[in-house]
């Protein structure tokens, strides 16, 4: 079931991660919102998820190959 509920996630973040028009607060937040869940889903820590998903969705805005920020 977890390997389910992870699977999920990870295409939820996928489909999310690929919104254009984004601003660098939306990747934070979205970023945050994901780690939180697959941190619960995998049995981590959920808020030092949070944050490396909010870190993550961040320094997306200047990778190579993704939809510019605003």
């Amino acid at each position: 079931m977890r390997i389910l509920k992870v699977g999920a996630l990870m295409a939820i973040a996928a489909l999310a991660a690929g919104c254009e028009g984004q601003t660098q607060m939306d990747r934070a937040v979205m970023g945050g919102l994901t780690g939180a869940l697959l941190g619960d889903a995998t049995g981590n820590n959920v808020g030092t998820s949070a944050a490396v998903g909010a870190l993550a969705g961040m320094a997306s805005c200047g990778v190579q190959g993704m939809p510019p920020c605003r």
